[in-house]
């Protein structure tokens, strides 16, 4: 049971208001995205030893003691998705989900690198695949959606990062809206992936990185300077660096903040303690997002109905927030793209 489920049973007009209204996502990786009960049924069917687990088990596993942790559990999980079926048929459930909560708009995050590895699917398969997935999502739902797909750091060598690279490039057919960069910051500097950044730049591909959760306001430069990057994945440590946060209100930068996500990964001691109003008082331009949704036991709306509740955050102030999220979307650029989806 997730937090708005609880809150259904003691809704106030306010909450009923976040539950109810639309909504735009831009920081959810779709295989953090995987219900527990879905990965044990794609578990057991290919025999992997979490199969032999109960739900209650995995979510235990669940109880993350750090980043390194995390990123070894989420891997694991990859293990069990073995073909482009099961990424077709999790991308179509996943946006189901999101249209469920009234989430309208969802770019989402991809690590296509791991599956190729694990099981030497081409990267235009796993592409096609994830489009099928949103194509019949948009068709059955109406929701559009835009794909991001990542370099996972300190997993992927440089070389296996370009070969990736010079795919995603030639993808925008397959909804691929931008390359990204995911996993632990510490040691693994944005630099070790310049080329991949050099390649996508250089071909007028958006890069969104991930910057400023385990590490603090340098690395959010190096992602800013090495990498290009036009939005920041979760930034909440920017807030280090007084010059930083000038430069990022100066310029506009989008923050992805996800505090739930923050709060399980020891980035923060507890939601009550979260930054995001500190972030919003000084005029960051912020967005708010779920990451890993089924690891994190949450949802898109139980973020907006936690920062209300535990944050004080008025209704007024986390509408602001969606209207920050469709703002510095994509899908302006795309909209050719999606119209075109939309009659396939």
């Amino acid at each position: 049971m997730s937090i708005s489920d609880t809150i259904l049973l003691e809704a106030t007009p306010e909450i009923a208001y976040l539950q109810q209204m639309p909504k735009v996502e831009l920081h959810v990786h779709l295989e953090g995205a995987l219900p527990p009960a879905t990965l044990l049924k794609l578990a057991r069917k290919y025999n992997h030893p979490i199969g032999k687990w109960t739900e209650m088990q995995l979510m235990e596993w669940f109880r993350f003691k750090d980043f390194p942790h995390f990123a070894k559990s989420y891997m694991t999980i990859c293990e069990c998705i073995q073909t482009p079926e099961d990424i077709e048929l999790l991308t179509y459930e996943f946006l189901q989900g999101q249209a469920q909560q009234n989430i309208v708009h969802t770019e989402f995050t991809f690590t296509a690198w791991i599956h190729h590895k694990n099981r030497q699917i081409p990267y235009p398969e796993l592409f096609a695949a994830v489009h099928q997935g949103c194509s019949r999502a948009e068709l059955d739902f109406g929701v559009t959606s835009l794909v991001i797909v990542d370099i996972p750091r300190g997993f992927a060598t440089p070389e296996e990062a370009l070969t990736m690279t010079k795919h995603v490039v030639e993808a925008e057919r397959y909804g691929v809206a931008a390359l990204g960069l995911g996993g632990y910051e510490v040691g693994n500097p944005v630099e070790v992936y310049r080329d991949s950044f050099e390649l996508a730049h250089s071909a007028n591909l958006t890069c969104i990185l991930h910057a400023g959760e385990t590490e603090g306001a340098a690395s959010i430069w190096e992602a800013l300077e090495t990498g290009h990057s036009l939005r920041i994945g979760h930034g909440v440590r920017c807030l280090e660096d007084p010059a930083l946060v000038r430069y990022l209100i100066e310029h506009q930068i989008p923050l992805e903040v996800c505090p739930t996500s923050n709060v399980c990964l020891k980035v923060v001691e507890s939601f009550e303690k979260h930054p995001l109003p500190q972030l919003i008082e000084q005029g960051l331009l912020v967005t708010l997002n779920s990451d890993d949704p089924a690891l994190f036991s949450t949802t898109l709306t139980d973020e907006y109905v936690q920062c209300h509740q535990k944050l004080g955050l008025s209704i007024e102030t986390l509408s602001g927030l969606v209207n920050n999220a469709m703002q510095v979307s994509l899908a302006g650029r795309f909209d050719k793209y999606l119209h075109h989806r939309r009659t396939y």
